[in-house]
Formats: structure tokens, sequence, C-alpha cells
């Protein structure tokens, strides 16, 4: 009989023991047409941990209604903040990407940085299988949502699953999901905010507007309201403000379920009748400024405040790519390194 001995042969194996950080974040269409929206929103819009109804009630409304109204009121939109490095979004991102590998780097740390969107391009699957080829065998994802929600983080990690499921041999795995309390984070959102106030001046009220969801999702146990809460209050601590000073909201609001409250644009728009006519915002659950900051407050909701009699409406920008954002994923990710 054979003697069996594929143990003292080269398997074929490729050498691994890489490692790789994985920077996600929510996607982006890949055009501002309606053609290039309708193709990113039937992708969203039909990941059932961002709209929890029945799925074939729900199939029926998306493709029969909304995919056929809203990519080209949605295209208009994103129109007024491409730029001609394309997507806000997706620019941004890739600087953060490119700035954290040579942050990494120049601490003396082997790891590759990669970039997926959850939706649209690079795909999170794509992005994996490019990993996987370069034999990453240590892989630490930090998916850019400060505060944990099922919709976001919870469904970054269903698209890592659904890929990784098909593989024979898996990495380690370091999955980071959540840095709503992070000190590095409120250090930077609270010098990006000190930064305008001594640029500008104190502003009569502070608007901190995060991203909304349904109010039923914090009652079946999402922690994000709380986390958002959280936030808020460490860096109002740091920067020494009074409960006068700012108020905390929730904005992107979509379809007649309630929401969690208090609304940005409805707030902003009853501050003038109360005599506040200077105020600042800033959106603590963006790590990069995209369509929902740059249009929906620093566009529409700077009309609403306008047009409801204020008359000093100021945005502070996400903290993108700045010095102190960077350092703060990297002082995430190295543990994992």
């Amino acid at each position: 009989m054979a003697r069996f001995s594929g143990l003292d042969k080269d398997t074929g194996h490729k050498a691994r023991g890489k490692t790789g950080v994985l920077l996600l974040n929510l996607g982006t269409p890949d055009a501002p047409t309606a053609s290039a929206v309708r193709t990113y929103l039937a992708e969203f819009l039909s990941d059932p941990r961002v709209v929890e109804i029945p799925k074939l009630l729900w199939m029926i409304i998306l493709h029969g209604i909304i995919l056929r109204i809203r990519p080209a009121k949605s295209a208009e939109l994103y129109k007024q903040v491409w730029t001609d490095a394309g997507s806000p979004l997706l620019d941004i991102s890739e600087r953060q990407q490119t700035k954290l590998a040579q942050s990494l780097q120049a601490q003396g740390h082997d790891a590759s940085v990669h970039l997926a969107m959850r939706y649209g391009s690079p795909s999170v699957a794509s992005t994996l299988q490019t990993m996987h080829k370069q034999g990453v065998d240590n892989l630490v994802v930090l998916p850019l949502y400060p505060q944990y929600a099922a919709p976001t983080t919870g469904s970054a990690f269903d698209a890592l699953a659904k890929e990784m499921m098909k593989w024979r041999y898996l990495p380690s795995l370091h999955f980071i999901n959540t840095y709503h309390d992070n000190p590095d984070f409120i250090d930077a959102i609270a010098a990006s905010i000190q930064k305008d106030f001594d640029l500008n001046g104190k502003p009569q009220k502070l608007v901190m507007s995060y991203h909304g969801m349904p109010e039923r999702n914090l009652h079946l146990g999402d922690p994000y309201y709380c986390f958002c809460m959280k936030t808020t209050r460490l860096v109002v601590e740091k920067l020494g403000l009074s409960e006068d000073d700012y108020v905390a909201t929730f904005q992107s609001r979509f379809g007649k379920a309630k929401w969690l409250q208090p609304y940005t644009d409805a707030t902003i728009g009853s501050l003038p009748a109360k005599g506040i006519t200077d105020i600042a915002v800033i959106c603590p659950a963006f790590s990069a400024d995209c369509l929902e900051t740059l249009e929906e407050i620093k566009g529409e909701n700077r009309h609403v405040f306008e047009d409801a009699g204020g008359k000093d409406f100021r945005y502070i920008e996400c903290l993108n790519d700045n010095d102190d954002h960077i350092n703060m994923m990297a002082n995430l990710v190295k543990p994992y390194l």
C-alpha cells in the first residue's frame, strides 16, 4: 500500500501571515445620474438591516414606486455636492485610507490598508478577495460609523460574513464595532468645534445633528440613540458647555414612521422664534462629509434656518482626513496589528 506523504510535500499554498486593515463606509453612487443613483439605491434599500418591513411588501414598494421616482430627484441633489474629484464621500475616504497607511508605516507597522463601501464601489466582496489573494490572515475591520447601529455597523458585518462564508481558510478577524466614547474621537470632535468657536466666536446654540433611524429600532434594542447621547455628553463636557448651549438632534428621516427625535430641521426652524439667530451645526455621526452633511445640513437646513429668521448659520465640517482623525484611526487599529 502506498504511504500517504502529503505532509512532507509542498502543498502549493501561498505564504500567508500578512496583516490588513479594512476601512468601511456606507457608499455612494458612481455618478450623479439617475441611472447610477437607481443602482445604488436598489442595493442600499434592499438591505433588510436598513428597511425592516416584510420583504415582499417592501420589494413591491421599492421597485414599483421608489426606484421609479426617487433616483432622478436624488441625482439632482448629488450634482450639487459632486466635485472634480467625484463623490465627496469616496474622495475623502480614499484620502483617509492613504493617510492611515502612511501613519501606520511611519510607526513601523507592516499592514496594508484597504477601503470598501457597504453599497456601491469598491465593494466589500471585491476588496476582501484582493486582501485574501495578498495573503492577509490577520484582518482588522474599522467601520467608520462612530456610533454602532444595526443598519450601518451591523450591516457591514453582514457583508463581511457573506463573502467569507465562501472561503476555505478564514483570517483572524478583529471587528471594531463602535468608538462613540473613544477619547481620541471625543478630543477630535471637541477640537473641531473649539477651532470654529475660536475663529468665529461662540454661537448662541451648538446643534449636534446625528443621522436618524426609526424609533422602533431603539425599542428593539439598538443602542445607537444611547451612544449618540454619550458622544454628546462627553463632547460638551470636554468643551465646558452648559445645557443651554447645545442641542442634540436627528436628521435624514425617511417615510412616515416615527423616527428618533428631536428632528434636526424642525429644531433648527424653531430656534429663531426663540431669539436664537446664531448657530453652529456639526454632524458627529459622520466620519466624512457626504450628501447628508453637505446638501441636507449645509444647504437645505441653512435655508430652513434663514427662512425662519436666522442670521448666522455655520456648518462645522466632519473630521474627514484631519490629522487627529487619522491618529484616532491608527490608535484604534494598532492593538490588533
